[in-house]
């Protein structure tokens, strides 16, 4: 495999070469060539379990991101972006594929007993890019199966918790010149992990934070439970406020980690021709967010700097998700087929309209997050009303390990307290069949409009409008409309 990759890597050489003979006979311009050559380069940054509530250019007025904050103000914010299934690898699967993971076949977790992994028909967004004359590199995690299905050029080495460390091993990576190139920049950071900090009475994760020094170049930015601010989403607890202490220090982190790498890029000369797109793979680590297809769970951040682009500093609020990625960004290669396995499509058009027409309405797919999480949800929203089908809705809600043992919520069943922020804890555990909601008057998804008789025919619209989506991405789960 490593051979025809050289192979063709030498082969786009060639070609180069050949154009440059052709330009200076005169039998192509020189503005034909420029073009060709000047394809930017391309960098998607991944982090892990980052929230939208979490960041200062959304609305944060507590948490330090400056340099995510900059990049948002030379690009555009995404206000209505969404992963299609809040699972760190079956997410991640749908980034590289541009597919849902119910038709890729990554349904979850990827690694160890979990054992998922996509179909081997799968042709990623690596694949293709280097088929299109792109050097792909990846550093961090990678958690998507199996490698020559999601095949890069490069696999970089760096700690995933040390983000200013594996942007400086970008360095050589970014600096050849022989190829544009596109790195995939995936940290693990701000993922619960890392053991509890045991100095606090609460004892809240670590969120990956270590003492002082173990993260080269990193400097600690510590915050008070007393600070943080709570989303509706989460009780307001001392519990849930150590462990958002936590979690934003994390997120402080993963910013000075970004802050280095386009560091890195202005160094090389490679900032001002480099698209970057900045993204989490699903919500924050606390029940009620990661695993749940509600808000928290699917609206994330997306910002995009596009060096070309004219009006900077936009907040877009089309609708789109985490398919879309790939097509976009074969699009900003130039590279985008006619016809491919695409199930998203390229958002490149939009990014210096702040409305544009025609993206109001997404989609979401999950089925598993760890191989003992049997719970399928298909999800349609629109701007207005969103749709959520709980196809074993007779099983109770499963947790994710880390996110049961999260001292937020055994803190919340201990004290028998009947509400888990907005929502009660027997609704968070025991789900309907359908849930509607309308998020213009009710954005916490608490009122349930499924059986309301004044909201029967939005609930068949869009019953409708989810079954269309399943055929039309080739959706086994289609199948329990009428089965069982």
């Amino acid at each position: 495999m490593e051979n025809k990759s050289i192979s063709r890597r030498d082969f786009m050489k060639s070609c180069a070469a050949g154009a440059s003979m052709l330009v200076g006979s005169g039998l192509i311009s020189n503005e034909v060539f420029a073009a060709k050559k000047k394809r930017p380069n391309i960098v998607l940054i991944v982090s892990d379990d980052h929230g939208l509530e979490a960041l200062g250019c959304y609305g944060n007025k507590v948490i330090k991101t400056p340099n995510l904050d900059q990049l948002a103000a030379e690009g555009v914010r995404f206000t209505n972006a969404f992963c299609t299934t809040a699972s760190c690898s079956a997410s991640r699967s749908v980034i590289l594929s541009g597919m849902y993971n119910h038709a890729n076949g990554q349904y979850g977790h990827q690694h160890s007993y979990h054992h998922f992994i996509s179909f081997p028909t799968v042709k990623s967004l690596p694949v293709q890019l280097t088929e299109s004359g792109y050097k792909t590199g990846r550093i961090g995690k990678y958690h998507v199966a199996p490698d020559e299905v999601y095949k890069f050029d490069v696999a970089l080495k760096g700690n995933s918790r040390s983000p200013v460390e594996m942007a400086n091993n970008c360095r050589d990576f970014v600096s050849d010149d022989a190829n544009p190139f596109f790195l995939y920049f995936c940290m693990s950071d701000p993922h619960r992990g890392g053991g509890t900090a045991e100095e606090m009475p609460t004892k809240p994760d670590r969120f990956g934070n270590r003492p002082s020094g173990e993260y080269p170049g990193v400097k600690e930015v510590k915050y008070s439970p007393e600070d943080v601010i709570v989303p509706p989403f989460l009780p307001d607890s001392p519990e849930c406020r150590d462990e958002l202490a936590q979690y934003y220090q994390s997120v402080s982190r993963v910013d000075q980690g970004i802050g280095r790498l386009l560091g890195v890029l202005k160094e090389a000369g490679k900032y001002d021709n480099t698209v970057v797109i900045y993204i989490s793979d699903n919500g924050v680590a606390f029940p009620g967010a990661k695993t749940t297809l509600y808000e928290p769970g699917m609206n994330l951040p997306c910002i995009v700097r596009n060096p070309s682009q004219r009006k900077k500093g936009l907040a877009c609020n089309a609708l789109i998700n985490f398919a879309d990625l790939a097509p976009t960004i074969m699009d900003f290669a130039d590279a985008l087929p006619k016809k491919s396995e695409f199930q998203g499509r390229s958002f490149k058009s939009v990014l210096e309209r702040e409305n544009p027409w025609g993206w109001d309405i997404t989609y979401a797919s999950h089925t598993f997050h760890e191989i003992t999480m049997y719970y399928p949800m298909r999800v349609v929203r629109e701007r207005r009303y969103k749709l959520i089908w709980n196809i074993a809705h007779g099983l109770d809600y499963p947790f994710a390990s880390d996110l049961w043992a999260a001292s937020t919520w055994q803190s919340t069943i201990q004290r028998g307290e009947k509400y888990y922020g907005k929502r009660t804890v027997e609704a968070y555990l025991h789900r309907p069949k359908f849930e509607l909601y309308d998020l213009k008057n009710d954005p916490d998804e608490v009122e349930n409009l499924a059986e309301n008789p004044k909201h029967t025919g939005t609930l068949s619209r869009l019953q409708s409008k989810l079954k269309a989506f399943q055929k039309r991405t080739n959706d086994p789960w289609i199948l329990k409309w009428e089965y069982e």
